[in-house]
């Protein structure tokens, strides 16, 4: 199965009164393994940066505006994203800033169905816990320890490794399952195959000896007591 993992940077938190996004980073996933390919692209947003914008990510108006806009770019991310299911850390603000921007164009919004949203994915794994991206970095050992500030592709890298351990870890595909798993159960046939309940017309096998013969203990003491010097007699 083919994901895409995304992060987005912006100049605010709300598309809709004025705010633009200003980066976008993609992870291309196949089964849940990193292909290699991605996607990055920086964005004229046609507006100034907030102060508390740039402290987070970075980006400041001067450099964005020797950027393309995303029209120029559109059709390119959204070849890249075909129609794979989208993975985002707080996936409704991310979705949020895309569809806006495609509303600004004319084009179609992203349907919803498909949104993967780590931070519900985290919230049902570890409840109680902290959600933030840095805090499951830390919870699952992955080195965060070059990210100085966010920036969206990097971000997607860390957030690629974050999914995969809150979807089960590299290991997901030896079919493993917690005994209680609803998904292992139901996975399970209910049908009399061979490994569920024996078949009425298959020879039922006897159970093999698990205990030594009288002939074999026989042997096993004459061996015992051929063994010169044994510590056990001292």
């Amino acid at each position: 199965m083919r994901e895409i993992i995304f992060d987005t940077e912006t100049t605010g938190l709300d598309p809709k009164t004025g705010d633009r996004m200003v980066e976008i980073g993609c992870i291309e996933m196949i089964g849940r393994v990193e292909t290699g390919r991605t996607f990055h692209a920086y964005f004229n947003p046609d507006r100034g940066m907030p102060p508390e914008a740039e402290r987070v990510h970075g980006l400041s108006a001067a450099f964005l505006a020797t950027k393309p806009r995303f029209a120029e770019t559109a059709d390119e991310l959204l070849e890249f994203l075909g129609d794979s299911a989208l993975v985002a850390h707080n996936a409704g603000f991310d979705f949020g800033f895309l569809n806006n921007e495609l509303e600004l164009l004319g084009r179609a919004p992203i349907s919803l169905d498909r949104m993967v949203d780590t931070v519900a994915l985290a919230r049902k794994k570890h409840p109680g816990a902290k959600l933030s991206l840095d805090a499951l970095c830390t919870r699952y050992g992955i080195d965060r320890s070059h990210r100085v500030k966010h920036g969206a592709l990097l971000d997607a890298e860390l957030l690629a490794q974050v999914y995969v351990e809150l979807t089960g870890g590299r290991q997901i595909g030896l079919g493993l399952a917690p005994a209680d798993s609803d998904a292992g159960l139901a996975a399970q046939p209910t049908t009399n195959a061979p490994w569920h309940r024996p078949s009425a017309d298959k020879p039922r096998r006897e159970p093999r000896p698990h205990v030594a013969s009288p002939e074999e203990l026989e042997r096993h003491r004459a061996f015992i007591a051929g063994i010169a010097e044994a510590i056990w007699t001292r």
